[in-house]
């Protein structure tokens, strides 16, 4: 299996509000910029957005080290909080509903035809891939802004 390393960010001004988000795949040396928004959105979406856009690029099975900002992505996969959402009927544990089901449908047989490991990273910290991926996000993002602000 080829090795990816991806790093994504998402990003919205307002919550809810313009949103985008952003990727960079790194294979063999060579890296791949994706980025793509909603005129009205939320940050959570635009981080699974980033996700889902990054994984959908790999033309093959891959192992992939996935390294993004978002807790709500990286521990919901990685505490296997999503799994337990699904099995309860897209309900977390207080019985409430969970969020973005739409998305998280599409991801996870992205995640069983990939084998993804996925890392948390500090947001605004200097890492270079997610302040990358930061400036792809909040550029896209920006394409919705009206000139009164938002």
């Amino acid at each position: 299996m080829k090795h990816v390393d991806i790093y994504t960010d998402g990003a919205c001004h307002g919550n809810p509000g313009p949103g985008g988000w952003g990727a960079v795949l790194v294979y063999a040396g060579r890296e791949k910029e994706l980025s793509g928004g909603e005129a009205h959105t939320t940050n959570n979406r635009m981080e699974l957005q980033g996700v889902i856009a990054a994984l959908s690029a790999l033309k093959e099975p891959c192992e992939v080290t996935l390294t993004s900002d978002s807790r709500y992505v990286v521990e919901a996969i990685n505490e296997k909080w999503v799994y337990g959402w699904r099995e309860r009927g897209w309900r977390k544990a207080d019985k409430s509903p969970a969020l973005n089901v739409d998305l998280w449908e599409i991801l996870l047989p992205l995640l069983e035809k990939h084998r993804v490991t996925f890392v948390w990273v500090k947001g605004h910290a200097g890492h270079p891939f997610n302040e990358r991926c930061d400036r792809l996000a909040t550029s896209y993002a920006a394409r919705f802004e009206t000139p009164d602000g938002v």
